[in-house]
């Protein structure tokens, strides 16, 4: 009779559990519907962190970490997702730890999962990280590969922003690449590449006037040769 007893309790307590889990589950997925229709992001980050207590799953988890780091909240999201390249991640999950790597100062961990994106699917936008995070790390003839990929590749209505102006702008995604590729030029020799560089610089910026970072480079080059040339003339 104790023993009926006791199996009945636990019955009943492992029905209103399953019930109660149940219902938090019902209430946050509604909650997270309203703070998603509110652009409440916080609010957002909070629903979904309960619904991945309640319910684990690697699709609320990927969720998070991506709502994490479209925020710039690059640590959270790496708190949530890790750093290891997995064979089984989804394409967010491998978006979020090469955006957040990159974004955490950390290029060569950052390299690998951009080129997990690559594989998956080639496209300009990230061979130009590639590029730039290689040029980072001064592998230049890994960053030549993927310059050489976006010279051929980009789209006429592909585009690339650029911050170091108070107003952001953009440029054609090719002179973007050309950009880079005047930099690769220099990189190689930093005295007898300069005038190359420069006729890349120009070349760029006849494809983008706008390119403003285009005319700070060629003034620092042009700086640089100059000194070169006054270092080089013989003393009275």
């Amino acid at each position: 009779m104790k023993k009926l007893f006791g199996l009945a309790l636990l019955t009943i307590s492992f029905m209103a559990g399953a019930q109660t889990n149940s219902e938090l589950l019902k209430h946050y997925e509604a909650y997270y519907s309203q703070m998603k229709s509110q652009g409440d992001t916080q609010g957002i980050i909070n629903a979904m962190t309960h619904l991945n207590v309640l319910s684990p799953s690697e699709a609320r988890k990927d969720t998070l970490a991506y709502i994490y780091m479209s925020g710039n909240q690059y640590m959270q999201a790496l708190n949530t997702i890790g750093i290891e390249q997995n064979a089984t991640d989804s394409d967010i999950a491998v978006e979020v730890k090469a955006v957040s790597l990159k974004a955490a100062k950390q290029p060569k961990l950052a390299i690998e999962h951009f080129e997990e994106m690559f594989k998956r699917q080639p496209n300009s936008v990230v061979a130009y990280e590639l590029a730039e995070l290689n040029m980072q790390i001064q592998n230049v003839s890994e960053a030549d590969k993927h310059i050489a990929f976006g010279l051929t590749n980009s789209k006429a209505d592909e585009k690339k922003a650029f911050y170091e102006k108070q107003t952001p702008y953009e440029v054609p995604m090719k002179a973007a690449f050309m950009y880079l590729n005047a930099v690769s030029t220099y990189s190689k020799d930093k005295t007898a590449n300069i005038d190359a560089a420069v006729d890349i610089l120009d070349t760029t910026l006849k494809e983008a006037p706008n390119f403003n970072l285009i005319q700070i480079t060629k003034n620092e080059l042009l700086r640089q040769k100059q000194a070169l040339q006054q270092a080089e003339q013989p003393k009275n």
